[in-house]
């Protein structure tokens, strides 16, 4: 048997957006925890949005605000998972050529 201590167990989910047209850097487009956090990622999903799990970066951009920009202190972390998934889409479209 397992006991968990909801308060520190509770997953989070921090969906951000970037558009240069908007702003300067990426920016907090969704933001929740335990069914919330759920229903952000499941949409996610959905929508053909890359899910990445660092659970370091969510605790860090969870106390933003929505349309708020991330920090720069964030911004090569940030850049890292990007980059990544840049990379996952690059080598897709190459598969399917």
């Amino acid at each position: 048997m397992k006991t968990l201590d909801k308060k520190k167990d509770k997953k989070m989910a921090v969906a951000l957006q970037y558009d240069s047209d908007i702003k300067d850097a990426p920016f907090v487009v969704a933001k929740g925890k335990g069914i919330i956090a759920d229903n952000i990622i499941e949409e996610g999903i959905k929508e053909g949005i890359k899910i990445i799990e660092d659970k370091n970066l969510v605790h860090s951009l969870i106390n933003l605000e929505i349309t708020q920009e991330i920090p720069e202190e964030l911004y090569a972390a940030v850049a890292q998972i990007i980059s990544f998934i840049y990379g996952l889409d690059n080598e897709r479209e190459k598969y399917y050529e």
